[in-house]
């Protein structure tokens, strides 16, 4: 069973069903702060595998919810609808990916668990992509984001960051199962995301049949870099 936490309820949650929140590779609940979705579920991805982080989630969850992935989490999203897309009410995607994994992808993450394996923390890891991770402008807006993203390292340690690591490397290509999506689907692209480009978002809302394609000015980090305006986007999404 995944290990859930759930955010303070407010006037806002438990309208309908459940959300479920899924965070990025090396990072935390913390990503989804200022987004106004308190009272959310948020888990914890600490599996080896996709399949086994599927597999945990539809154990641990509730029968039916309404789901928002980011990068990593969009992945597992999108594996947890191809396999059960009755348990799903709506989803929303956030700047990740839909193709399998390519050699150049493999060898980074490999290189990050030798690291990990040789006593770096996950802070350091982050440290090392933070000018990917976050757009110049969010950082000059905000000089907050950059402590924070490194922080999320912090709390996610290096055993769970290993298991994200090997969860990346069992990935498979989702395109080919999102025009099989029924529910309604909102993705959110960041235009200033250098890891996940609007590209990859344009091939997914192409691709699914009840997709609508919001772009924010943002880099990958959106929820963190525009939590207010990407809040507003999901709860909208919710209500209709």
């Amino acid at each position: 069973m995944p290990s859930l936490t759930t955010r303070p309820p407010s006037s806002t949650a438990d309208v309908g069903v459940p959300l479920v929140l899924l965070p990025g590779m090396n990072c935390t609940s913390d990503l989804w702060s200022g987004c106004g979705l308190e009272g959310s579920v948020v888990p914890e991805l600490s599996e080896p595998t996709i399949d086994r982080q599927v597999s945990s989630l539809l154990n641990g969850l509730p029968p039916r919810f309404s789901l928002a992935g980011h990068s990593l989490g969009g992945i597992i999203a999108m594996a947890l609808c191809r396999q059960a897309p009755e348990r799903v009410e709506r989803l929303c995607l956030i700047s990740t990916n839909s193709k399998g994994p390519n050699d150049a992808q493999r060898k980074s993450w490999l290189t990050w668990r030798t690291r990990l394996a040789a006593g770096e923390s996950p802070r350091d890891l982050q440290r090392d992509i933070l000018d990917a991770l976050i757009a110049e402008p969010s950082l000059e807006r905000d000089p907050g984001l950059a402590e924070r993203t490194l922080r999320m390292g912090v709390d996610t340690g290096p055993e769970r960051l290993d298991a994200q690591l090997r969860m990346q490397d069992s990935r498979i290509d989702e395109s080919s199962a999102l025009p099989r999506l029924h529910m309604p689907v909102l993705v959110i692209s960041g235009k200033l995301d250098v890891i996940c480009p609007p590209a990859f978002h344009e091939d997914i809302a192409a691709a699914a049949p009840h997709a609508t394609l919001v772009s924010v000015d943002a880099g990958h980090l959106a929820p963190m870099e525009r939590p207010e305006e990407v809040g507003q986007l999901i709860r909208t999404w919710l209500a209709n």
